[in-house]
């Protein structure tokens, strides 16, 4: 029969992102272009205890169990972990969720409708693009500098198009890796109050902070949600993941706000999924509550890994091939937003890379509109070797390309 699928539907149509990701997992591509971890570093003794005592010890970890998410381990996150960053949560604020992409996606639902207009950084997250394009939402710019939006530009696009929501990702924004400034973020912050505009930040990447400090980073650059420091009726909705620095595959992450915000979320993801899974939740609760394992720590031994593996990925950026090109070196993150040698097609250079085994993100993918002069490229999953033979082969790629211009 011929389906006749919606208007929307055809926003999921097959993107480069779809077809890197398939060939990724056959394992036939060194990837730069996605958003994982490094699976070495994985707690995998831990996890395997964690789960066996779960599984032997309470059925109830394999019942269905309550929407809003495991108690225990929602009373775990509000508690030490999120109050050391500033951030307090009234009771019945935060909302587990399958990763901080089902958190945006819960909230577009009930705050987004056709023609909606949500103001975005960019380059953005192709994941939120991909959400606000489904849901039918108008989506404009917001111009930026290495300290975060510009208040100037943000306040023309506000009074002209009287947007209904803001997505910002102030920590290690994906995929510039931009850290915005103190200041930066007091006058967003500012700005949006007076606007009574919604801001979505995003801290899935805030922890990955690769210089030492004597305190938690986020004292030195607080949220948003912590720096209006109010849990009703606020305007930060604050979303973060623990997939980037715990597993992907327990797919947990949270959303916490306002209890209006959150009871509404709550309420569309019972029609979605009902839960997620009480498993993965119970488990990464006893990793994180009983075992050995300290979060702080292992996230300490990531961020010394990905440091060193940036900075293999820029040395290697300083190769004849790429001496046109520019970028800014991040203090944390997973990638690094490089600007191609002029004259270069990221789509192009791509379909180039393929055919050499080699993927990466390209910028049009990131971007409300043009990008084709960037490209995305992530660090922190490809291991040393293999790091530096994916970029051996772009610089092969890069130097036909240039040869042949």
């Amino acid at each position: 029969m011929k389906y006749e699928f919606s208007a929307r539907a055809h926003t999921l149509n097959s993107s480069p992102l779809l077809s890197i990701r398939t060939e990724t997992r056959r394992g036939t591509l060194i990837s730069l272009a996605e958003e994982l971890p490094a699976e070495e570093l994985f707690p995998l003794s831990l996890l395997a205890e964690a789960a066996s005592t779960v599984i032997s010890d309470d059925a109830g970890a394999l019942q269905y169990g309550d929407p809003e998410g495991y108690a225990p381990l929602r009373e775990w996150l509000t508690g030490d972990w999120l109050k050391a960053k500033g951030v307090s949560v009234a009771e019945g604020g935060v909302l587990l969720t399958t990763g901080s992409q089902q958190a945006i996606d819960l909230l577009s639902r009930v705050y987004i409708d056709p023609g909606d207009r949500v103001l975005v950084e960019n380059p953005t997250s192709p994941g939120i693009l991909q959400v606000l394009r489904m849901q039918g939402a108008v989506i404009i710019p917001v111009r930026g500098d290495r300290d975060g939006l510009l208040p100037e530009h943000l306040r023309t696009q506000i009074r002209l198009h009287r947007p209904k929501m803001l997505f910002a990702t102030p920590s290690f924004t994906n995929p510039s890796g931009m850290l915005w400034s103190l200041a930066r973020r007091k006058e967003v912050l500012e700005l949006c109050t007076s606007h009574n505009l919604l801001i979505v930040e995003d801290d899935s990447y805030g922890d990955l902070h690769f210089q030492r400090y004597s305190e938690h980073p986020s004292v030195k650059y607080p949220s948003l949600y912590a720096l209006e420091n109010v849990s009703e009726g606020g305007h930060v909705l604050y979303i973060g993941s623990f997939s980037k620095t715990v597993a992907p595959a327990l797919r947990t992450g949270w959303a916490a706000g306002s209890r209006e915000l959150i009871g509404m979320m709550a309420a569309a993801k019972q029609m979605a999924d009902w839960q997620s899974s009480s498993l993965n939740q119970r488990l990464l609760h006893h990793l994180l509550d009983v075992t050995a394992f300290d979060l702080r720590e292992h996230i300490t031994l990531l961020n010394r890994e990905y440091n060193t593996r940036l900075k293999l990925m820029a040395e290697l950026l300083k190769r004849p091939a790429w001496k046109s090109s520019s970028y800014d070196l991040p203090a944390g993150g997973m990638f690094l937003w490089v600007t191609l040698p002029e004259g270069l097609d990221a789509m192009a250079l791509l379909k180039a890379l393929l055919a050499k085994g080699v993927a990466f993100l390209p910028g049009p993918l990131c971007s409300v509109s043009g990008g084709h002069g960037y490209i995305r490229l992530n660090f922190s999953h490809p291991g040393r070797d293999e790091l530096l033979l994916g970029m051996n082969l772009m610089s092969e790629a890069v130097t036909e390309f240039t040869a042949r211009s």
